[in-house]
């Protein structure tokens, strides 16, 4: 077999065996095809074998120093290639995994970039007047990342019964199809009644398997509109820092935190998997600390 056959194979092992979500299934997708370009483009042989470990530390050579993609993109890469090694060995395509031995590069330690809660505050945001249905959705979407925290790739997916408007929640189905639920704001209830209303004028009816962002009954919006949306948003109120979707959800948990959350309850509520992937927020608030006692206390 060709390796680009093992990757197909691999692929749909993915998403009907393991039921990683499609947003996962398209990122190892694009990993691996990229791998594949690599390979053509310095005229390896394409079948499993040119799947070693010289050829994957070439190809980590190559995105870091002539295509210059950041550590968190080179690791992102490499994971798919480890993910789709350990595959091979458990199909007995090889004894032991290639990319193994290939080390993650290091991640540079910074804190991660959040909106203050002043930034935050309802009065950024009055009351629409006559709104657009663009307006009413990125307000919509505000209340599911910043006030529930939930990613944009979990908004993508997001059906119209996974809100429970009774119990105010929302049943959110993470990374690696893992489920939890987090409560949402009344903020959200209020944005979502305006929100089905501007559906049904455009012919779409919410119907409890449909698609919460979608074009049409079976296809969901595009997620670089939405990201398109909340940057446009967040440049409105003035915010002059990196706007994105991701920014908010670290302001959800680092706001929590700032104002007496525990950290198991964060953790749960984002849906990390690890809780020292939660702990870069305790990291942000002792940094907000120690400038406040800078600043303030006469021996400092």
């Amino acid at each position: 077999m060709e390796l680009s056959d093992y990757i197909s194979e691999f692929l749909k092992y993915l998403e009907y065996q393991r039921q990683f979500s499609p947003m996962t299934v398209v990122t190892y997708s694009k990993s691996l095809g990229k791998f594949i370009s690599f390979l053509k483009e310095t005229k390896q042989d394409l079948n499993y074998r040119s799947f070693n470990k010289m050829n994957i530390k070439s190809f980590v050579w190559e995105l870091r120093i002539n295509q210059e993609l950041s550590t968190a993109s080179i690791s992102e890469h490499l994971a798919a290639l480890k993910s789709f090694g350990k595959y091979l060995v458990r199909n007995s395509v090889f004894t032991a995994n290639p990319a193994a031995q290939v080390p993650m590069p290091k991640k540079s330690k910074r804190l991660v970039s959040f909106l203050s809660q002043k930034d935050l505050d309802h009065s950024k945001f009055p009351e629409l007047v006559d709104p657009t249905p663009k307006q009413i959705r990125t307000r919509f979407l505000l209340e599911l990342i910043y006030g529930s925290g939930l990613r944009i790739s979990e908004c993508i997916q997001l059906l119209w019964r996974h809100i429970d408007v009774q119990q105010k929640t929302v049943r959110v189905h993470g990374k690696g199809n893992k489920e939890r639920i987090v409560p949402i704001t009344d903020c959200l209830l209020k944005y979502m009644e305006m929100y089905r209303q501007c559906q049904m004028e455009e012919g779409l009816f919410p119907e409890p398997n449909t698609l919460v962002f979608a074009v049409d009954e079976k296809k969901a919006l595009n997620v670089s509109t939405l990201r398109r949306n909340i940057q446009s948003l967040l440049r409105e109120i003035g915010w002059e820092g990196k706007a994105s979707p991701h920014v908010l959800r670290h302001s959800f948990a680092t706001h929590l935190l700032e104002n007496g959350a525990e950290i198991m309850s964060v953790k749960e509520m984002l849906g990390h998997e690890r809780i020292s992937t939660t702990q870069v927020y305790t990291h942000v608030t002792a940094e907000k600390l120690r400038e406040a006692f800078k600043k303030t206390h006469p021996r400092a």
